[in-house]
């Protein structure tokens, strides 16, 4: 059958939209085209002032909208005259004042964009969970053979293209609009489950519904095939959302390492940024402004940086790119909430990095993480706990200092993004924050982190501090630290040792502190 040989006229129209995006557009072409609309508040008043005609959907039913607006589409003059089966339904339909509707064009109530918001409170979120629109929605696309069921603005092109050309609505583009809106309805009834669901603990059942965001030339390797998808769900900044600016195509390891590198500097109030390289930091700072926060990372380990990843919490500048140029720099992505003009400028020559921009930054408070294994999955939630000054618990004889807490606690924050067992080597860095000045990650035992981290930091150590990921088994993680001239260290605790670790510390001069959270990262 050819395309238009089946095709709908649309004689009646509802309209209710939250997302107005060219409504008045589509209205105006319906009405050319013969079309009675109906409409409810809002659209209805956009309409009207737009000079369309169009009447209330409470005058087409004989019922006000009633409760705040909670009940008005929910009429059997509604649902009767979009599920009524032509050619066979007329007599009951005409018996109860039921007329044909051939078309609704509806997006639904703006619940995930609401949830979104910091701070949200429940109630807010419940006021937004949309009855009537899915109601009619799946009304329309049941009847698909004839009524089409619009859902999506991106989809209006279409149904104007058709209009244009046959005058009415194919059976093909019917069907295309059903499955969208059942794919629709079940990812919007699944966003509010989980928001209700959500108690601090994995989701139970698990439902997954994502997105394909493109076929990716290959995984980890090139022997591997790879997919990008996304949690349609997820509104919240990240790589997935990011905007790319410019740059080749993004690669599976270049998304792995971007995302790490963004949740790292998410973490920090100050301006903050990190290179990482396998997912890993092998550099990171905080300082008063980006662009010293941003050098002070990169001196971390010049060498490691290369083919690095960069992601900043603020707003890449002119400066910082000039830095990269000067360096000479590989680099394969920045990400960032924003480039400004001179930056763009300057690495609009670098045709092959990509750049990155997230929005401004904020956290997604039910944020997952899922892992797959052999037949199976894991889900966690994500660690965002934050150690303060108030989780502190000194266990020696030495005190920290102001400055040392100060570093303690950026190197705390630090270490959770680092492949376990980890351990970071931090100071202040004299423009008002703290820098990395060396960092073990990945390894088999502790005692090898502390020698990594050690050899890596040089001459750079003196006067840091360092955090663990997790408890000492032994006090030789200790003993290294205090060779390569650590004085402070803070570590969860919890070995059956943890006596034995202390009176080492003691016995050293060191300064010990317990935080009593791991951030092992496996």
């Amino acid at each position: 059958m050819e395309k238009g040989s089946d095709v709908r006229v649309i004689k009646r129209a509802l309209l209710s939209v939250s997302d107005k995006t060219n409504l008045i557009s589509l209205a105006k072409a319906l009405h050319e085209h013969g079309a009675e609309l109906l409409s409810t508040g809002g659209t209805a008043k956009a309409i009207k002032e737009a000079g369309i005609p169009v009447k209330d959907v409470s005058d087409y039913t004989g019922f006000p909208e009633m409760m705040g607006g909670r009940v008005k589409t929910l009429h059997p003059k509604v649902h009767g005259g979009l599920l009524m089966r032509r050619g066979e339904d007329e007599a009951v339909a005409a018996a109860n004042g039921i007329q044909e509707i051939d078309m609704v064009v509806i997006n639904l109530y703006p619940f995930e964009d609401t949830i979104a918001k910091e701070g949200v409170a429940e109630p807010e979120a419940i006021e937004q969970i949309d009855i009537g629109g899915p109601s009619m929605l799946r009304s329309a696309a049941k009847n698909f053979k004839w009524v089409t069921s619009v859902s999506d603005p991106k989809d209006y092109p279409l149904i104007l293209e058709e209009l244009e050309k046959f005058k009415g609505i194919t059976l093909e583009t019917r069907r295309h609009c059903a499955i969208a809106v059942f794919e629709k309805t079940s990812h919007y009834d699944h966003a509010i489950a989980n928001y209700l669901r959500y108690k601090g603990e994995p989701n139970e059942p698990l439902d997954l519904h994502y997105e394909k965001v493109m076929k990716l030339r290959y995984g980890e390797n090139p022997h591997q095939k790879a997919a990008f998808f996304r949690d349609p769900s997820d509104t919240f900044p990240n790589v997935t959302n990011s905007k790319v600016l410019q740059g080749k195509e993004l690669s599976y390891n270049n998304i792995i390492d971007a995302d790490g590198a963004l949740e790292l500097v998410k973490d920090f109030d100050k301006p903050a940024a990190a290179v990482i390289k396998h997912t890993n930091p092998c550099g990171a700072a905080t300082a008063d402004s980006i662009e010293d926060a941003f050098r002070e990372a990169y001196a971390v380990d010049p060498m490691a940086a290369f083919g690095c990843v960069i992601a900043l919490n603020r707003p890449c500048t002119k400066e910082i790119a000039e830095f990269i140029q000067e360096q000479k720099m590989f680099v394969e992505i920045v990400i960032a909430p924003d480039f400004d003009k001179g930056s763009r400028e300057i690495f609009a020559a670098k045709e092959k990095l990509r750049l990155l921009e997230t929005g401004e930054l904020r956290k997604n408070p039910n944020q997952r993480h899922i892992r797959s294994v052999s037949g199976g999955l894991l889900v966690q939630t994500a660690d965002q706990h934050i150690v303060t000054e108030a989780d502190l618990q000194v266990v020696t004889k030495a005190q920290p200092t102001k400055e040392e807490i100060e570093a303690l606690l950026f190197a705390r924050v630090l270490v959770k993004h680092v492949k376990s067992n980890a351990v970071v080597f931090a100071k202040l860095n004299g423009k008002g924050g703290c820098s990395a000045t060396g960092i073990g990650a990945g390894q088999m035992s502790r005692v090898d982190s502390v020698i990594i981290a050690k050899r890596k930091g040089a001459d750079r150590i003196p006067g840091s501090v360092m955090s663990s990921d997790a408890f000492f088994p032994f006090p030789d993680a200790v003993e290294e630290a205090h060779s390569a001239g650590i004085h402070a260290i803070v570590q969860p605790g919890g070995s059956i040792r943890d006596a034995e670790v202390i009176a080492k510390a003691d016995e050293l001069g060191m300064t010990m502190v317990l935080s009593g959270i791991r951030s092992f990262k496996h």
